[in-house]
């Protein structure tokens, strides 16, 4: 609707003092035709200009039989001037033709192009079909084994990386320790210059052989499992036949050890968790499984082995089971506002990313790409739309001096969220990354804060998406520090608990997915003492399923009045 012709009328409403019975005056622009909701904009304006309780239902009729009566006139003046139009000869036939063409195949289902299965609906069919069957064991070793593979050559590069850092540095010390001997400032800088280009070398002759190799590794994989349901139904195998491992590259002995990034994030702190399941809703009340544990919350997307590293973990198991399924599983992230894979957690999440391959979505680094272009629309629309007058959002200053004037992929603002999808993380598979700033560690918060708001979106995404597993830090960040009291984790849990509630309620009317489980992932480091108080803290805010417990007694009991 945002190439849809709309014209600018003035709303006048006069409103009386309690007192004086002074009469005021309320002018406000309004875009004809206005699609939002009139009881908002009616909300916007009493607290925009802070009116009198008493006009709000005064104020709501009056704009409701404003905005109708403008909006009819507006389409029967349209509607003249087409009419006029078409009399005089001025109206191009051929061209209105077309819109109600377009019009009619986009919007109708009966007019509308055929489509047939894409190829992606296809192999997303066939892998759900498949990993419900006995083909489950044999899809899960070749992820697995394909994933070792990945991880070997990585650690190849990560091992020449290395390398070539300690002889760089040893060169560039050497140099200038002999600057006043040998070397020069000149020669100095052309060193510097050729370690940079080795640098770069390196990195693209690993990137394009990680990169080449993924690749074969998903085609090889997507027409197994195609193949694999094929023989299936044609020959109706009780167990599936072999996977292709042949074509695989060869395994490397001197480093056949599949280690996971959890190896070096092995913390010292005790694992703490408390579970609750509440009920929620007026009347028809839903039940709901919530839990507080401690952890880093990268520790969701860290695939665990055992001690011969060959077996995938249970986690995984589960993971494959949901993927197409209406039982998602959703981790909120704390990021900043650079939007990449360069800096911070979401550089963390990337590497755990790469370790394997994805084989069902395009790569995180993809995904990331294609967010960065849609950033550049959305902020430029933000702008667009915070400038016009008739905008709600343009009655309180406060909210217009929040919009940046950089339409770049940097412009993300507290609380705006972008989504990646996965399928070779341990337990996710939707990551919402939600752009914090660092004011939220030490800054007094309320619920209207743009965090918490972006809590609420992601909760209304997570429910209308069947994401019914839902995993937020519920300090709003990921690492414990010194300025954090007691105090200020209790105040900032109530903060999120209160308000993640209400969220819940209110999701209960927007139809979609219900949210079966909802974790409250606290950082590592917090005293038992603290988190004791959270997690007590917890079912007196939510209501808590508790039994009646009745004595038995054999002489009756009369109520005392």
């Amino acid at each position: 609707m945002s190439d849809e012709e709309t014209i600018v009328k003035m709303f006048s409403f006069q409103f009386p003092t309690c007192t004086t019975n002074q009469q005021y005056t309320l002018e406000i622009p309004l875009k004809i035709p206005y699609h939002g909701s009139i009881r908002e904009l009616t909300h916007r304006i009493m607290t925009a200009f802070k009116l009198p309780c008493y006009i709000e239902t005064d104020l709501l009729d009056s704009l409701q039989h404003t905005v109708k009566k403008l909006t009819e006139q507006f389409h029967d003046d349209k509607a003249e001037l087409l009419i006029d139009a078409a009399k005089s000869g001025n109206l191009d036939i051929e061209e209105l033709i077309k819109s109600w063409e377009k019009t009619y195949k986009l919007k109708t289902v009966e007019y509308a192009e055929p489509r047939g299965t894409t190829d992606e609906e296809l192999f997303a069919a066939a892998y759900h079909k498949l990993v419900h069957s006995p083909s489950l064991e044999p899809i899960l070793q070749a992820e697995h084994t394909y994933g070792k593979a990945v991880t070997e050559v990585i650690q190849m590069r990560d091992t020449d990386y290395d390398q070539l850092t300690q002889k760089q540095t040893e060169e560039m010390r050497v140099a200038v320790e002999t600057l006043e001997t040998g070397s020069t400032e000149r020669s100095i800088n052309e060193m510097a210059g050729r370690h940079f280009e080795e640098q770069s070398l390196l990195q693209g002759h690993w990137g394009s052989r990680v990169d080449a190799l993924k690749l074969e590794q998903r085609r090889q994989y997507r027409n197994w499992i195609m193949k694999l349901l094929e023989e299936q139904q044609t020959s109706m195998l009780p167990t599936p036949v072999g996977s292709p491992m042949s074509s695989m590259p060869p395994i490397h002995p001197e480093i056949d050890r599949f280690v996971g990034n959890d190896d070096k994030n092995t913390t010292v702190y005790p694992q703490l968790e408390e579970s609750f399941t509440i009920h929620l809703g007026s009347q028809m009340k839903q039940m709901h499984n919530i839990r507080i544990l401690t952890g880093d919350v990268l520790d969701f997307c860290r695939i665990r082995h055992n001690d011969s590293g060959m077996d995938p973990t249970p986690q995984r198991l589960q993971t494959a089971l949901g993927l197409y399924s209406n039982d998602l599983c959703g981790l909120v992230i704390l990021s900043d506002n650079h939007l990449g894979s360069y800096s911070g957690i979401t550089k963390e999440l990337c590497s755990i990313c790469q370790l394997t391959t994805e084989f069902h979505f395009p790569p995180i680094d993809e995904q990331l790409e294609k967010i960065r272009e849609d950033v550049k629309e959305a902020v430029a629309w933000r702008q667009a739309h915070s400038r016009e007058g008739n905008d709600p959002q343009a009655f309180c200053a406060t909210v217009r001096s929040q919009v940046r004037k950089s339409t770049s992929s940097k412009s993300l603002q507290t609380g705006d969220v972008f989504i990646t999808r996965h399928s070779n993380l341990a337990q996710i598979h939707v990551v919402f990354h939600m752009v914090v700033h660092d004011s939220l560690r030490s800054g007094d918060i309320n619920s209207r804060h743009p965090a918490i708001l972006g809590l609420r979106n992601i909760l209304k995404t997570a429910c209308t998406n069947d994401v019914t597993t839902l995993t937020i830090p519920v300090l709003l960040v990921h690492e414990m520090s010194e300025d954090m009291t007691v105090a200020w984790c209790t105040k900032r849990a109530e903060l999120v608990f209160k308000c993640v509630k209400g969220f819940m309620i209110e999701m209960a009317s927007w139809g979609g997915a219900e949210l079966k489980n909802l974790q409250f992932l606290v950082p590592t480091g917090m005293s038992e003492e603290v988190f004791g108080t959270l997690a007590t803290m917890l079912p007196s805010i939510f209501r808590v399923s508790n039994p009646l417990v009745f004595k038995a007694t054999s002489t009756p009991q009369t109520p005392k009045k």
